[in-house]
């Protein structure tokens, strides 16, 4: 019973590629770590767990979401159909139910935050939500999901705060630019299939050469949202070295891929990514409270 249940526990936890967490909860924790910072006497670990419930939650709502809008395209697709869903390992209706689960959690934890992260709640979900079909109509299918990802550090901060400010937004702004940008690569993929099905996005808009340059434009936005909050947030040492690791992982991706060549996309999306969120995070927490 309990191999079972450690398998089924297993499945989920692919369904949602909850490794996949390591490009958000990174970027939460700034959010909270600033908030803290400015109001020292707001920490407690109830809150830093609530705001750690409230990341996987909503991303498991998502991913799952995801997974079960797209159930009919990925089974089509070579690259997706060992998918949990098109592989029938989990059933359609199993996945809805995980969503819905996921996502009252989700409510139900902000509730017991503040009320002003308990009312956006359900925009936030529509948000994450929404990007499942977006790539039905419109090529900037990539920004959305950004922008749902975006979200984690402004919510984590409006978690102690209650309020909105400036600094945390540069930061919802650097994972905004830094999503779809590599997320675009990661579609690069795909550009074939999704001409087949009609699927929009930004290789199939403009073919891999553009999408590589237009995610070399979002990612120089990336930067420029990096140094504008050290220099508004009075980043210190720790900081600029954080951001300077980070910028160079988001320089080194693109020359892991080439139009030619997209035999390093995964060693570009997940891990030199995976590595950038990490450490980036760490040396801005540390530039906060060591410094």
């Amino acid at each position: 019973m309990l191999k079972k249940l450690l398998n089924k526990s297993s499945d989920y936890l692919s369904l949602v590629k909850f490794t996949h967490t390591i490009f958000a909860l990174p970027f939460a924790m700034i959010g909270f770590s600033l908030a803290i910072h400015l109001m020292p006497e707001s920490f407690s670990y109830w809150l830093l767990l609530e705001v750690v419930l409230c990341m996987v939650f909503a991303r498991n709502a998502a991913m799952a979401f995801n997974r079960y809008a797209d159930r009919k395209i990925d089974k089509m697709n070579p690259r997706t159909a060992i998918r949990e869903i098109p592989a029938e390992v989990i059933q359609p209706k199993s996945a809805l139910f995980f969503v819905i689960l996921n996502a009252v959690l989700f409510i139900a934890t902000t509730y017991f935050i503040n009320p002003l992260v308990f009312y956006l709640s359900p925009v936030a979900l529509l948000v994450v939500l929404g990007y499942s079909y977006s790539k039905r109509f419109t090529w900037l299918a990539h920004l959305i999901l950004g922008l749902g990802l975006s979200l984690a550090p402004i919510g984590a901060y409006l978690s102690v705060m209650g309020k909105f400010d400036i600094i945390p937004l540069l930061y919802s702004f650097i994972v905004l630019f830094w999503v779809a940008g590599f997320d675009i690569i990661y579609a690069l993929q795909d550009e074939e299939f999704d001409k087949s099905q009609n699927l929009k996005s930004i290789p199939v808009f403009m073919g891999k050469r553009g999408a590589l340059n237009f995610s070399s434009i979002l990612h120089a936005l990336t930067i420029a949202f990096i140094v504008m909050a050290g220099i508004l947030g009075g980043g210190k040492v720790l900081f600029w070295i954080g951001a300077t690791i980070f910028i160079v992982l988001l320089i080194y991706q693109h020359f892991l891929v080439k139009p030619n060549d997209l035999s390093k996309v995964n060693l570009a999306f997940f891990t030199t990514n995976g590595i950038a969120s990490v450490v980036f995070a760490g040396f801005v927490i540390a530039d906060l409270f060591l410094l």
